[in-house]
């Protein structure tokens, strides 16, 4: 038995915050935003709007895009590194928003990996003897962001992304997932504050250490190299080629990281996925919109091949290869 991807939705907050809007909030400007990052502009969620309440909108347009009721899913599982609360979980707010009385539900946490991670772990139950899982990629990075901090606060965004991954017969279907971690490469990418490590106090918050942090430069030499050797591990076990691919959907980082990634694999623009420009950074987010824009847009169907490609903090990397 294989699963597969039965429905996809998405959701994004109504504010723009465009990169306009940002030099009047830091020493910036759109240039210089673009020709480092290639983002134009990215959603910000609203006063109240939690990550919660973006994953259910994009969870119940996937079930709707399946045709499944919530009362049907075996399990909510949600990719998030800014979840509502440290507890209770966000996929439990999610699962009681949504009215899935028979799921399970926990997050995922891998940051911007989290959405192929969460996709990892729905395969294996579904191939385990479930029938249909529901895993989102939501993030409030808003919530985490360095307003003063012109060298992060351009890259994020807010938004939401989900699949239904259901049980399915035939060659169709993910057909692997590939997933890795180097814990000695921790502090690239982090949150200092607000843990156990570094419990919220008033040296905390004076010094924004609950706000994300990123050695820039670093990151981008171990993510492009990263990024193609899984992409490349991934084909090999598959007994596939760059050439076959029909379709790449990366983790919306930086355009510099994945034009770096298409030149090594030679990957022709027409067969990448971009929408950075309208978005930035949503961490686990970003691959599940993309995706589900991908689809919306007939760039995937029946019988595409489709790989996605994740880093992010951990750091983490990972990919998925689907049979659609």
């Amino acid at each position: 038995m294989k699963s597969r991807i039965a429905g996809t939705g998405s959701y994004a907050p109504a504010k723009v915050l465009t990169n306009a809007d940002l030099e009047r909030m830091v020493a910036t400007s759109d240039e210089w935003i673009r020709e480092r990052t290639g983002i134009r502009e990215r959603h910000i969620a609203g006063a109240g709007e939690a990550c919660s309440d973006l994953a259910v909108q994009a969870g119940k347009r996937a079930l709707a895009a399946a045709g499944l009721p919530a009362t049907e899913l075996d399990m909510v599982l949600v990719a998030t590194c800014t979840g509502d609360y440290p507890l209770p979980s966000t996929a439990c707010l999610v699962q009681h928003q949504l009215g899935a009385t028979k799921a399970a539900a926990c997050d995922i946490a891998a940051a911007c990996c989290g959405f192929v991670y969460a996709l990892s772990v729905a395969d294996a139950y579904v191939k385990a003897g479930m029938r249909h899982v529901l895993v989102i990629g939501s993030e409030v990075m808003s919530a985490i962001t360095d307003w003063t901090d012109r060298n992060t606060c351009v890259l994020f965004g807010d938004g939401a992304g989900a699949a239904v991954v259901s049980a399915g017969d035939g060659e169709r279907g993910i057909l692997s997932t590939h997933l890795r971690s180097d814990g000695n490469l921790n502090e690239l990418i982090a949150v200092p504050g607000g843990g156990s490590r570094m419990p919220p106090s008033e040296k905390t918050i004076a010094e924004r250490m609950q706000c994300i942090k990123m050695k820039g430069h670093e990151t981008f030499k171990v993510a492009v190299r990263n990024l193609e050797e899984i992409a490349r591990e991934t084909l090999a076990a598959n007994h596939l080629r760059v050439e076959d691919l029909d379709l790449y959907v990366p983790h919306q980082a930086n355009l510099r990281i994945l034009t770096a990634v298409m030149e090594r694999l030679d990957l022709p623009a027409e067969k990448v996925m971009l929408n950075l420009d309208r978005y930035g950074n949503t961490s686990a987010a970003s691959i599940p919109i993309a995706l589900d824009e991908a689809v919306r847009a007939g760039r995937i169907k029946d019988g595409s091949l489709v790989m996605l490609g994740a880093f992010g903090a951990g750091l983490t990397w990972a990919s998925a290869l689907i049979r659609w």
